[in-house]
């Protein structure tokens, strides 16, 4: 269990912050703006879920990936460097991202199939959909970075949950544009 009674300590004030093995990073590290970016998608999903309240199912969805990223921000800000912990390090389950795309399924199963590329925007939940899918894909690469870093570790189970997140997050803002009637669609060379 979290327990805060206290917000700031003060520790950070040099410029770093701790992982949850108890080691310090500079708060420009790697790791710490990956799950930081994880941290900005949930922000902007909480944005999102504004405007969410019609749709029941994709508002509990959207409550389940917020908390699901809670967990994958855990994952990766408790790297596996092998030292012993003492309690066991919160990591992301493949079952979390079975559900991604079963949730993405069936969502897609209303839509029509895309015949271009569809634009940000339509309905207000949509456009803040995009906007979680870009960040989303943001901390993706940054994940993916890390991950390509010699002595860093990352889970395989944290890079397919960010990239299903951000499939789901596509296929979520076209749900929300009426089954995807109200997209709007990019039509190329339009205003040459």
């Amino acid at each position: 269990m979290v327990i805060l009674n206290k917000i700031y300590t003060k520790t950070g004030d040099d410029g770093s912050t701790g992982l949850g093995n108890g080691e310090r990073r500079a708060k420009h590290d790697l790791r710490v703006s990956a799950y930081g970016t994880v941290d900005e998608t949930n922000a902007c999903i909480g944005m999102a879920r504004l405007h969410s309240k019609e749709l029941k199912n994709l508002d509990e969805a959207l409550s389940r990936i917020q908390n699901d990223l809670f967990d994958l921000g855990a994952d990766l800000a408790t790297p596996d460097d092998g030292k012993p912990l003492e309690y066991e390090p919160l990591r992301i389950t493949d079952a979390q991202t079975g559900r991604l795309e079963k949730e993405i399924d069936e969502l897609n199963a209303k839509l029509d199939p895309l015949r271009s590329f569809v634009l940000p925007g339509g309905s207000d939940l949509s456009a803040h959909l995009h906007m979680a899918r870009t960040i989303a894909r943001r901390a993706e690469r940054l994940i993916i970075e890390l991950s390509d870093v010699s002595d860093e570790v990352v889970t395989p189970a944290a890079i397919q949950y960010v990239n299903r997140l951000s499939d789901f997050l596509f296929v979520a803002a076209r749900s929300a544009n009426d089954d995807g009637k109200s997209d709007v669609l990019w039509v190329p060379g339009k205003n040459r």
